[in-house]
């Protein structure tokens, strides 16, 4: 079946962004699904995409919404839980419902963004979540053709892992960090859009299951001074033993915007590294975090701040 019309659920964020402006500059017809209009709004410029707003959850909503798509591709994903959106509701019962809407309306082709190292044994509900959204997904693979991507800490430009420390970094004299053994193996967010967009209409992708990691992992430390460095600033990293990495998180889960929770904890305690190479088939050599972090950190520096100004004022 030749795929024009897709639908992307999370297409306003920040990997859903990319993957959106990937299908568009690929020539499909791209409708993305939105709870706010506004908060989405930064697409409209893109050729070929077009906004509905939609409450996701609402069975008879979403089936109307996907009526007459070719595939859908689920992104949804929270760092967080709240009182309107829990891990089980947007990781396990969210893929669930959306299965079941392909399976109705007879959309055979659905791609899912999962997480490297989901478990149903893992220690956080986080990881937790995300596998049962896995075996949700799998439970009708005989009636659609599923692929799920399970990547590491995806980063780029507008990532809230990468961008963060850079904050901290600026403002703060010393870096108290949780779990600073704790490794990763980043993903560079164009690499993840590529993955989905060259697997669409890849039958070979059918019934697959692929871990997206970049050519290189660090420890939580050597990313925290990899940021330093960039910046070109230099601050005290005091690593954090389990105990007070778990009191800081919960401090900070009393803050009104939450940096990190003891779930996030928790996920750390499981190294998110990869011991696949991203298959051939997927089309994608990944990009070394060296080779992009300071284009999109640049603007974090007097100098680099200078230059973009030059740049605007074309001088």
């Amino acid at each position: 079946m030749q795929i024009k019309k897709v639908a992307v659920l999370g297409g306003s964020g920040f990997v859903g962004s990319a993957v959106v402006a990937k299908l568009a500059a690929s020539g499909y017809l791209v409708t993305v699904l939105t709870r706010r209009y506004d908060s989405a709004k930064h697409l409209i410029l893109l050729p070929n995409v077009s906004l509905l707003e939609c409450n996701i959850l609402d069975y008879h909503a979403l089936n109307s919404a996907l009526r007459g798509m070719d595939a859908v591709i689920n992104l949804v994903g929270i760092l967080h839980q709240s009182r309107r959106a829990s891990f089980n509701t947007m990781h396990h019962q969210l893929p669930a419902q959306l299965a079941k809407v392909c399976a109705d309306l007879g959309i055979k082709r659905l791609l899912h963004m999962s997480s490297l190292q989901a478990s149903s044994t893992a220690p956080s509900q986080y990881l937790r979540s995300k596998a049962a959204g896995e075996s949700a997904l799998l439970a009708l693979k005989s009636q659609l053709n599923i692929t799920i991507f399970k990547p590491s800490i995806i980063f780029g430009r507008g990532d809230r892992f990468i961008n963060l420390f850079a904050t901290l970094i600026k403002f703060l004299p010393v870096i108290l960090l949780a779990k600073p053994n704790a490794r990763f193996q980043p993903i560079w967010v164009e690499d993840v859009a590529s993955c989905f967009v060259n697997s669409l209409q890849n039958s070979a992708t059918y019934g697959q299951s692929y871990e997206l990691a970049g050519p290189t992992d660090y420890t939580f430390r050597e990313l925290v001074q990899k940021v330093m460095h960039t910046l070109g600033l230099q601050r005290p990293i005091i690593g954090l033993n389990d105990t007070l990495s778990y009191a800081q998180a919960f401090m900070m889960e009393l803050l009104p915007i939450k940096l990190m929770s003891r779930d996030n904890v928790r996920s750390m305690e499981i190294d998110s590294v990869s011991q696949h190479p991203i298959p051939a088939i997927l089309g994608v050599q990944p990009t070394a975090l060296e080779a992009v972090i300071a284009e999109y950190l640049v603007d974090k520096t007097s100098r680099g701040a200078y230059d973009r100004f030059r740049s605007i004022a074309a001088r």
